[in-house]
């Protein structure tokens, strides 16, 4: 079984988006692109309401997904299929946009700590136009593995008896949020058809048997393709294991849409200026 190594460590790039929402951007960037099938992923965290208060005011999506977990805070959504409704620390909303969606996201406080992350996962052609669709989960609803070593919440996968919420998808996604303890390791089993990587939020890890470069606090680390994953906790540590099948198609970007050709993204343009995005 191949034991799966760092590939590259990259520090994230601050960036604003939406009403001026300070955030660490680590995919999506000068420095990586995309790591197939994930085409961007924000780190958003401030105790400062400065810093988020103007939040993400009415804005339009095609052919992507947007997965947001709460860590810490209140967000409302609300959005042109009618859907509205508050997330709190610990929820996810996994979004697919599909042929059109128009979306704002604001914070729901006014002081205190917000802290998440937003993942665009790439939705391939023949989906990138279907209907709209959610998935919620509430955090007393999300599974969770919890053992003397390390606790392991499950968005995406599975984890020992923990199942997460996202079935039937095609990138067969694995999203874990792993707290562990000091000393000790995370062992998993990954496809070895996937693109990995780790986002570590809090403390310092050591990954696989090789040696690399310390890693330590709000990094993005990809990953090889392998088998077999180990991470070991250095100090007490917190971090994201995300993992998906590489879709392996064209990408044409523009702004907030993500399709296949440049004339798909003129089109979306196009639709949005008419009014005839939101089919």
């Amino acid at each position: 079984m191949k034991n799966i190594e760092v590939s590259k460590i990259i520090e994230p790039v601050a960036a604003s988006d939406g009403a001026g929402v300070k955030l660490k951007r680590s995919i999506g960037t000068h420095l990586i692109d995309y790591h197939d099938p994930f085409l961007m992923l924000d780190e958003f965290g401030s105790e400062n309401k400065d810093d988020y208060i103007g939040g993400f005011p009415p804005h339009p999506h095609r052919g992507i997904e947007t997965v947001t977990y709460m860590l810490c805070g209140e967000f409302e959504h609300e959005d042109s299929t009618g859907a509205k409704g508050k997330m709190s620390s610990g929820d996810v909303q996994w979004m697919k946009t599909g042929s059109g969606i128009i979306h704002s996201e604001m914070p729901a406080m006014s002081k205190g700590r917000l802290h998440g992350f937003q993942l665009w996962v790439n939705m391939p052609a023949k989906l990138k136009m279907s209907k709209p669709d959610y998935i919620y989960i509430d955090s007393d609803k999300m599974q969770i593995h919890k053992d003397n070593d390390k606790q392991v919440k499950v968005i995406a996968g599975k984890f020992k008896n923990a199942k997460g919420s996202v079935k039937g998808h095609n990138v067969d996604p694995i999203y874990f949020d792993i707290d562990l303890e000091k000393d000790k390791d995370f062992n998993f089993e990954l496809p070895s058809s996937h693109n990995s990587f780790i986002y570590l939020i809090d403390g310092e890890i050591k990954i696989g048997e090789q040696s690399h470069e310390k890693v330590k606090n709000s990094t993005l680390i990809l990953l090889t393709k392998g088998e077999k994953i180990r991470a070991s906790a250095l100090t007490k540590a917190k971090f994201l294991l995300i993992s998906g099948k590489p879709i392996g198609e064209p990408i044409a970007r523009g702004g907030p849409f993500v399709m296949n050709t440049k004339a798909e993204i003129l089109q979306a343009v196009q639709d949005y200026h008419n009014g005839t995005f939101v089919k």
